[in-house]
């Protein structure tokens, strides 16, 4: 009843939430003399901060209208392309001028783990001047009515290859965190099954394909728990009016309140930094923090059977990186891995997937030769440092791109090598 009582309990305060939204837009307006007194703005960051932090926070939107390519500016459009009841592909298409030399295809394959493909945003505009990119939209599992089936770990490897069928050749996959573990099964899949739509080459972004090395508070709480413990604490019914009524789920609130916890100080600074800025009319340090809380406090339901198998595959069992995940009763090998060039990425200060664990897949790929392999590890991030902010732009999405470039089936000698591998 855990999930209808939030429910009920966010429908409660409906009333309270619009009186706060009046107040706020009463004494923010110009024409209200107190307005411009520390008291009026007093009262409206009171009132904004107390309906922002008891909303449901929806979707957001991508956004994506313009790139830049080849120094000129070009129209984005965002167009889905495939569509399965738990995940819409994608594509920012450019509108490129005719004949131009096509870019690689990027199939970006965002997390599942709770928060909305558009946490990705700006790893697609760091990439978009110079690949076609594509990115799975996840949907919240609370809004597909359970009549559409179940969804597991392996119905998240079939997306997988069945996305990369529908691309085609000279593909490159891109995984950022969660999704690590079942592209790398997806492509072992593919080339145990000697499939020529296996992508062109895999990047495996702060991963955790062994959560034995270096365990994050993530990590030791699966372990110390089990997974009866997460059946019987984080799984709920999704309650009606919603479409997904009865389906079971890890609600997207819990694992927010796990993320939120982690770093519970920050967040209670950055939330009194903000009613600070309003009360002093800083109108920019305010609109920042909406802009990442709007995307950080949108969340998303997760199936119960996709939730579970991640924690008892992952987390607990450490089924890949013991040659034991199995995927339609059919052993998952990486070593069959042999055609597919493999990038890894990892943050020096990753709380989340710590160091080592995405580079762990060089030690899975036994069969891969050198010459396809590469890490880097950046120094001075943490986990969304790896795929987003200044640091990604200036010199992770260079090597990603660099890397991609040398290993295009269509013209792999076109351009020298830059990044190398530190395997040692």
């Amino acid at each position: 009843m855990f999930y209808q009582l939030y429910e009920l309990n966010h429908a409660a305060l409906q009333p309270a939430r619009a009186f706060a939204d009046a107040m706020r837009a009463l004494y923010s307006n110009p024409l209200n003399p107190f307005s411009g007194t520390m008291w009026g703005r007093s009262v409206a960051a009171t009132a904004e901060l107390f309906e922002r932090t008891t909303r449901h926070y929806g979707k957001p939107e991508f956004g994506i209208h313009e790139t830049k390519v080849d120094w000129t500016s070009v129209d984005v459009t965002e167009k889905v392309v495939w569509s399965r009841p738990f995940c819409d592909l994608l594509r920012f298409e450019r509108d490129l001028p005719a004949g131009r030399r096509p870019d690689p295809k990027i199939l970006m394959v965002a997390p599942m783990s709770g928060h909305y493909a558009t946490l990705l945003r700006g790893t697609v505009e760091t990439m978009l001047p110079h690949a076609d990119v594509y990115i799975t939209d996840w949907i919240d599992a609370r809004m597909v009515p359970a009549a559409d089936g179940s969804f597991d770990l392996d119905d998240y490897i079939d997306y997988v290859i069945d996305m990369l069928h529908f691309l085609g050749p000279d593909t490159h996959v891109m995984a950022v965190c969660q999704p690590s573990v079942p592209v790398l099964a997806a492509v072992a899949v593919m080339e145990q099954r000697g499939d020529p739509l296996a992508p062109a080459s895999m990047t495996l972004m702060g991963g955790p394909i062994d959560t034995r090395r270096s365990p994050t508070a993530v990590n030791v709480l699966a372990q110390e728990k089990g997974l009866d413990w997460f059946r019987e604490n984080v799984i709920m019914d999704v309650p009606w009016p919603a479409p997904g009524v009865g389906r079971q789920v890890y609600p997207g609130f819990l694992q927010l309140s796990g993320f939120m916890s982690m770093n519970l100080d920050r967040h209670i600074i950055a939330h009194k930094d903000f009613f600070m800025h309003l009360v002093k009319n800083d109108g920019d340090s305010a609109e920042k923090h909406r802009d990442f809380y709007d995307e950080y406090l949108a969340v998303m339901d997760l199936t119960a059977e996709f939730y579970l198998q991640t924690v008892d595959t992952v987390f607990i069992r450490h089924a890949l990186p013991k040659g034991e995940l199995m995927h339609r009763g059919v052993r998952v090998d990486p070593a069959a891995i042999r055609n597919v060039a493999l990038l890894t990425i990892e943050g020096e200060n990753d709380d989340i997937s710590g160091l080592g664990q995405t580079r762990a897949a060089h030690d899975l790929c036994v069969n891969l030769p050198a010459a396809k392999q590469a890490h880097y590890m950046q120094p001075r991030v943490g986990h969304y440092g790896v795929f987003n902010g200044s640091r990604f732009r200036a010199e992770i999405a260079p090597r990603i791109l660099d890397f991609i470039a040398s290993n295009r089936k269509a013209d792999a000698a076109a351009k020298p090598r830059l990044v190398r591998s530190d395997r040692s």
